[in-house]
């Protein structure tokens, strides 16, 4: 039997990208970012969301884009990982799509060096490309950020 993927695909920079349906949490309209002292580069700060503390990934940084305040009209996308729960703000989401797994390229067969990239679908003749929330973090990124919020 064949089995599909509910993926969310959102906008950043004009560019579409994509992440697993079923690791999202929630999407929010923007909020105020809370600046996190000594934080990995790749953390932007942190938001309270119903009394959780989140930290803020930047994927601007990581997607190789140019970095901007975060804007009213962005969305925040929080995410569960399989050890902590993060969130990203992107320019706005686009929406839920279904892709059989076999729609789905995988990231080695284009690249083996992809470290938080899944793979890619097509959509409307654009590459998006599927990132792992797992991944997304360098291991050094991720000791310090449980670090840091193991101190909170």
């Amino acid at each position: 039997m064949k089995t599909s993927e509910q993926l969310l695909v959102f906008l950043s920079e004009g560019k579409r990208f994509a992440i697993r349906l079923q690791t999202v949490e929630r999407v929010v309209r923007a909020v105020q970012v809370m600046p996190l002292p000594e934080g990995p580069d790749i953390v932007t700060g942190v938001i309270n969301v119903h009394g959780q503390i989140i930290p803020i990934v930047n994927i601007r940084r990581k997607f190789r884009q140019p970095e901007r305040v975060i804007d009213p009209d962005d969305n925040i996308v929080i995410v569960k990982g399989s050890k902590w729960t993060v969130a990203f703000a992107v320019d706005s989401v686009e929406g839920i799509i279904d892709r059989k797994q076999e729609e789905i390229i995988s990231a080695e067969s284009i690249l083996p060096e992809m470290h938080y990239t899944e793979g890619v679908v097509i959509i409307h003749d654009d590459i998006v490309f599927l990132h792992d929330i797992d991944k997304g973090l360098s291991f050094e990124e991720k000791d310090r950020l449980e670090a840091m919020l193991e101190k909170g």
